[in-house]
């Protein structure tokens, strides 16, 4: 970039705010304008310095994270990065940030479970650079109704169109993988599926280990699906949903008559893990062609080349489109490899996947 990305940096503790100002100032292409030290005052200097990118905490005095986010985004909106802390209260904060309209989060520096400070460091400027000129539409609090309108129509033709009994079984398997913008839009594909859904469902979210199983449990209690986070040697059972563990890869194997969900530490790939194209890798390898993958917003290329290896084992592949996209990064890759056969947005995916069941 010819510009650099303007930061405001918003923590109610100078020490975190000096960390995050030394973090993103290393890389020269990032400028931190300003700090604030409560949401009343980010609200302002928002208004006052007009920044490209905030990364914003959660607790703070006089005005918290959240209450500071819904102003930002309801007033002059901006790509805001939640600064979230490792509790059952700060993952349920960071859920509802991305409703309200963040666009990501990662791991406060003085909560960096298993990441070293180099590792959340290369995490926050990969973020801020990858949401930088994102545009972010102003919009007035929903009602959860109003939210859902966008689904409610698909979730109604689907349910019309495919009825599934209980006992109702495919051999079809479902993959998604997904990164930025992913956790939104992974809530709103959830919660169209129909009940008695007939295959099992695995996902690659890129996200850090530790808000992986509160995710889970937040897909769970939105969906006829059951959704856990997956644990090594579960049974890939229809209706069932998985979700890779932050920490480690997620694989699918054939066991006897059993398709078995494997958890696996091992390297990196793709720059992740999980790695979406671990996940897709192994089922073109296990299912192919009664695979149904679909790969969704996010920045960089993790899964490009495994959907593309699915598509050539004959499995159908969807990816949401560039519209409807927080980032259009690894689903555009994917697209442009050849590995997508169908381009939809994000209101459509959960009725391609049922059509294709």
């Amino acid at each position: 970039m010819s510009k650099q990305i303007r930061v405001l940096v918003v923590d109610d503790s100078a020490l975190v705010r000096k960390i995050t100002t030394d973090i993103l100032e290393s890389d020269p292409q990032i400028k931190v304008i300003g700090t604030a030290n409560n949401g009343k005052t980010a609200i302002y200097k928002n208004e006052e310095l007009d920044p490209d990118v905030i990364t914003m905490d959660i607790e703070m005095p006089i005005l918290d994270g959240l209450s500071a986010l819904k102003a930002i985004i309801e007033t002059r909106p901006k790509p805001v990065i939640m600064m979230s802390v490792l509790t059952q209260h700060g993952a349920d904060a960071t859920f509802k940030a991305l409703d309200l309209g963040a666009v990501d989060f990662i791991p406060k520096p003085s909560s960096m479970l298993s990441l070293s400070v180099d590792e959340i460091g290369d995490l926050l400027i990969t973020k801020v650079k990858s949401v930088a000129g994102i545009t972010v539409a102003k919009r007035e609090q929903k009602k959860e109704a109003e939210i859902m309108k966008t689904v409610g129509p698909q979730l109604e033709d689907v349910v019309k169109n495919r009825v599934f009994g209980k006992e109702s079984k495919s051999q079809k398997v479902v993959g998604i993988g997904t990164s930025t913008g992913g956790p939104s839009a992974l809530l709103q594909v959830f919660k169209a599926f129909p009940e008695n859904f007939p295959a099992p469902v695995l996902v690659v979210q890129h996200m850090p280990e530790g808000f992986t199983r509160a995710f889970s449990d937040r897909l769970n209690s939105s969906s006829y699906l059951n959704v856990k986070e997956a644990e090594d040697g579960d049974r890939a059972l229809p209706g069932c949903g998985f979700i890779a563990p932050g920490h480690s890869h997620l694989l699918l194997e054939k066991s006897r008559n059993d398709l078995i969900v494997r958890v696996v530490k091992g390297e990196k790939v793709s720059g992740h893990r999980p790695s979406i194209d671990v996940l897709f890798n192994s089922l073109a390898e296990t299912v192919g062609r009664e695979t149904v993958a679909v790969i969704m917003t996010g920045m960089g290329k993790d899964g490009a080349d495994g959907i593309g290896y699915i598509r050539k084992s004959g499995g159908y592949t969807i990816a949401q489109n560039e519209e409807t996209s927080v980032v259009f990064g690894m689903n555009r890759v994917a697209v442009e490899k050849g590995g997508i056969k169908e381009v939809v947005p994000l209101s459509d995916i959960t009725k391609k996947i049922v059509e294709h069941i």
